[in-house]
């Protein structure tokens, strides 16, 4: 079974946090019973998430979205 610490260490290792990654991280945060060593790992990671350290593909997607329909509008 996969744990909350484990998914939040292998993004900080990363530096990178998948969306199949987040989506687990989420399901498990609301429907898990997790101790605090996982809770700790969660928040460090939305630390480092939130400082730019780990980047989020959720977020990279969403630029991409915003910016390639910019782009679309602008050129027409």
């Amino acid at each position: 079974m996969v744990l909350i610490r484990d998914l939040a260490q292998q993004a900080l290792a990363l530096g990178y946090l998948t969306l199949e990654a987040e989506n687990q991280l989420r399901g498990m945060l609301t429907t898990t019973k997790y101790d605090l060593e996982d809770l700790n790992a969660f928040m460090a990671l939305q630390l480092a998430a939130m400082s730019g350290g780990v980047k989020q593909e959720s977020r990279e997607l969403r630029k991409f979205e915003i910016f390639g329909e910019t782009a679309s509008e602008t050129s027409c």
